[in-house]
């Protein structure tokens, strides 16, 4: 069984598996369950409820293999973990096989790359599947997903529904984690996009040379046929230099690069730019999103989808013709007179982009409503404060999904790395804290609400509070749109320490 030397121990007789899962509450009649060690308890000990759940057999380790019943078909590996990709294709039919498969890593830009990549094929007529932040869709299906890459089984199993319902490709996002736990075991991506690296999983990984080898690892043969990366960051030209499969390149800012991004036109509705490509290709394109970063995310998945096989001029006029990528640079349009742009960053990089791109498209004041999560690295905070202090014209400091930490406590080492006479107010309650934003921004303004994007909810000391930032500014300005319109003031939110 490949991933693991040791031979795997069998006890039981034969039986028929037709899925794996690796929680008890999903698993279904016929599966293997995987009982894998955890931090707090070993996934044997719930054997009882994946039996009663239907399961069939178990695959564990030795030390799972001892809390195991004697009459329960098993199979032991040192390693489940190691195995376990391999092992779902295999249950599953491979079904990876059968589809063009598109995988997406990097700091940031993943969602936006792979969304563009999948609305501009279905523009084409092409049946397309996406995995990633934003959740699953199959053929136009939303399909509820926990992780940004789901699970090896989980996976294997979305790819066989893919194949069932007729998919021809899947572009999907490849995250660290998913690497390095070995969630995407069992692919070989036709091409493997990189796009940046910057600073973010530090609670996950020792240092950035870690965080950048596990990005790495997914441009091996094992995993890839071919990589396309962005030359215009220094991790990639390193990648460049180290991949060991075929490299083809892209670049925006005007590198050498097999796939460029020119003639760019700048809107704040998005932007128009030419593609320059292999054997002197040049395409009309766009991209409904602002800021330039937004036009290197459009050119990696005309690049990818070219790379693939596919039509880049179709996937191009496809991609030009989209409404948006959910919680990305999301225009909040009310009627209000200034703009209003929710966006999903929520590490340096990420904040310091989206405050650039919007820089240049304000004509007054640039506001930014900020916080920083919980039981995450807890370095970027000050540094995510500085970069918004230093970038926009207003500061507003609140919550993000605090979750078991002292919100007061984040919201202090967000404000510890300001510097300087920047205007900064501190607003924890995060509906407050965009309604205070709301109320100080004027014609011509811009307020970017950063962090939560296309968040759903707020976890709060392990619990999870409907708050999505989109729903939220909507029905703010509507309220102060009404007020307004009465003659009323909008009361001023309370400032919280």
């Amino acid at each position: 069984m490949g991933g693991s030397s040791a031979v795997p121990e069998r006890r039981g007789g034969d039986v028929e598996v037709t899925g794996i899962s690796l929680s008890t509450e999903r698993v279904r009649p016929g599966d293997l369950y995987a009982a894998l060690p955890g931090a707090r308890a070993h996934g044997a000990d719930f054997t009882g409820a994946a039996l009663a759940a239907g399961a069939v057999a178990v695959l564990t380790d030795p030390a799972g293999a001892t809390r195991v019943p004697d009459d329960v078909p098993l199979l032991v590996v040192p390693d489940p973990r190691r195995v376990l990709g391999r092992l779902s294709a295999r249950v599953y039919g491979n079904p990876a096989e059968r589809l063009r498969m598109i995988g997406i890593t990097g700091t940031q830009g993943k969602t936006t790359t792979s969304r563009l990549a999948e609305g501009g094929l279905q523009a084409t007529g092409t049946t397309a599947a996406v995995i990633g932040t934003v959740g699953t869709r199959i053929a136009g299906t939303d399909v509820p997903t926990a992780l940004t890459t789901p699970e090896a089984p989980d996976l294997h199993g979305l790819f066989a529904l893919m194949v069932e319902r007729g998919v021809e490709v899947c572009v999907m996002e490849v995250s660290s984690h998913a690497l390095v736990l070995g969630r995407v075991d069992g692919v070989v991506f036709d091409v493997a996009v990189f796009l940046n690296l910057g600073r973010d999983h530090l609670d996950f990984h020792t240092d950035l040379e870690d965080y950048y080898r596990a990005k790495a690892s997914l441009f091996t043969p094992e995993r890839a046929r071919r990589a396309l990366v962005n030359v215009d960051d220094e991790h990639g030209r390193r990648l460049a230099e180290e991949c060991a499969v075929p490299v083809v390149t892209f670049s925006g800012a005007g590198e050498p690069a097999d796939w460029c991004a020119v003639e760019r036109v700048a809107e704040p509705e998005g932007s128009a730019f030419v593609v320059a490509g292999p054997d002197g290709l040049r395409l009309s394109a766009g991209v409904p999103l602002a800021g330039e970063f937004n036009v290197d995310n459009a050119l990696a998945a005309v690049a990818a989808c070219g790379e693939a096989g596919l039509d880049p001029a179709a996937v191009a006029r496809g991609i030009a013709g989209l409404p948006g990528v959910p919680g990305r640079l999301e225009r909040i349009d009310e009627g209000q007179d200034f703009e209003v742009v929710v966006d999903y960053a929520h590490k340096p990089d990420a904040v310091e982009a989206a405050l650039r791109a919007l820089r240049p498209l304000a004509r007054g004041r640039l506001i930014v409503v900020l916080g920083a999560g919980g039981d995450r690295d807890p370095g970027k905070r000050p540094i995510m404060g500085g970069i918004a202090a230093r970038l926009a014209d207003l500061l507003v400091v609140t919550d993000d999904n605090p979750r078991t930490e002292s919100p007061a406590a984040i919201r202090a080492s967000v404000r510890a790395g300001v510097r300087g006479p920047g205007e900064v107010l501190e607003v924890g309650d995060r509906r407050a804290a965009i309604a205070a934003a709301l109320d100080r921004a004027g014609p011509g303004d811009i307020v970017l609400v950063a962090g939560k994007g296309h968040e759903t909810g707020q976890e709060v000391d392990g619990v999870v509070h409907p708050f999505d930032d989109r729903e939220v500014a909507r029905a703010l300005l509507r309220e102060r749109s009404g007020a307004e319109g009465a003659g009323g003031a909008v009361s001023e939110p309370p400032s919280v320490g």
